[in-house]
């Protein structure tokens, strides 16, 4: 992968993560420049203006961002679910349109979620109804992270007889984005509530203009959130890694490093062991995406459960190898503390994920 990409993200981040995190914003110029070199949607193709990257190595550079601010890479996240979402389902028309304004500067967040359908997506509730040649959507979305600062929104609800997403400008009659207040975990990236009231749009909004499968609408947009999510929990680990063996080397107690303590040594191994098990399996991960291998799913899923529970393990011994050092609110690993437990709650659970795979283990996996 060229470098300019991952040297724009570490000159745009710098040493501001810390500020951001605990103001609970990040600039929206810095989100526009980042989104108009296409590094917010890397995979988009360049016919759309995009860097056209695969799998692997957009993976790698979610896992850059991931290092530096996981608010950044979970807006990543949103913008890539937005546009892969777009670049499936739309028309060439539609295509042409949203992709480009993604690659351009304008942002984009997806909402799925609402107040009784998160781990169960069958429970959607919001609709969205032909009405002439406009359709109206109602309906209330939470946790949609990047609706804070989206131009557009990605909204799935039910339609005809099954479901459909839908473009929604954020500015549109009818539409209330609700930021949610302090949140656990990547308190930067923009998470809001999304209010739909009688919101008219023309028909032509709605991706690919006819209704489609809940659960294939639904997983083909997960499996996208699920990688990325992924890749930037190995940047989470890679960050607590690179903080406790700098710690280990620098800081001294009875009279020897704290790398020299065995105890201590065992944590840093477990990073270790930790980046290279989380890394093994976003790279077998990419691979079945870029081979459109059908066991992409199961891999996304596999490599999510992973890498987010090394994350918020890894966080977890990072604090306690830098002890006071790394419990200070807003410093490198009091961040991932928190970043890495949401981890391990969007884009499908550890319980959802635990269930999906032990189904693929009944179906004679291995």
């Amino acid at each position: 992968m060229s470098d300019a990409l991952p040297e724009l993200i570490s000159a745009e981040v710098g040493d501001r993560a810390a500020a951001w995190d605990l103001a609970g914003t990040i600039p929206v110029e810095v989100l526009r420049r980042l989104g108009a070199a296409g590094a917010l949607c890397a995979e988009v193709p360049a016919e759309y203006g995009g860097p056209g990257l695969s799998s692997r190595r957009n993976g790698e550079l979610t896992a850059h961002a991931g290092t530096l601010c996981s608010s950044l890479r979970s807006v990543m996240t949103s913008q890539g679910m937005a546009a892969w979402t777009i670049q499936r389902f739309g028309t060439r028309r539609q295509r042409a349109e949203a992709l480009t304004r993604l690659t351009r500067g304008d942002l984009a967040a997806v909402a799925f979620s609402e107040p009784q359908a998160g781990s169960d997506l069958s429970a959607i509730a919001t609709t969205i109804k032909d009405d002439g040649d406009t359709v109206v959507l109602n309906g209330h979305k939470v946790w949609s992270t990047a609706a804070g600062y989206a131009d557009l929104l990605v909204v799935f609800g039910r339609y005809q007889d099954g479901a459909a997403a839908v473009l929604v400008p954020a500015t549109a009659p009818g539409v209330t984005v609700r930021p949610i207040p302090q949140p656990l975990g990547c308190r930067a990236a923009g998470h809001a509530d999304v209010l739909l009231a009688d919101v008219r749009l023309p028909a032509t909004q709605v991706l690919s203009g006819t209704s489609q499968s809940l659960p294939l609408l639904t997983t083909l947009a997960l499996t996208y959130g699920r990688m990325s999510v992924a890749w930037g929990c190995v940047g989470i680990i890679r960050s607590c890694l690179r903080a406790a063996t700098a710690h280990a080397r620098d800081r001294e107690q009875f009279g020897k490093p704290l790398a020299e303590h065995q105890l201590v040594a065992r944590h840093l191994a477990e990073l270790l062991v930790a980046e290279q098990t989380a890394t093994r399996v976003c790279e077998h991960a990419a691979g079945c995406w870029d081979d459109r291998s059908p066991e992409l799913s199961t891999a996304a899923v596999l490599a999510k459960h992973v890498a987010a529970g090394h994350a918020a393990r890894s966080a977890a011994t990072a604090v306690q190898v830098l002890a006071s050092a790394g419990s200070v609110d807003g410093e490198p690993v009091a961040r991932a503390y928190r970043d890495a437990k949401l981890m391990q709650i969007i884009e499908g659970s550890e319980e959802i994920c635990q269930l999906i795979l032990a189904e693929r283990a009944l179906e004679g996996a291995v």
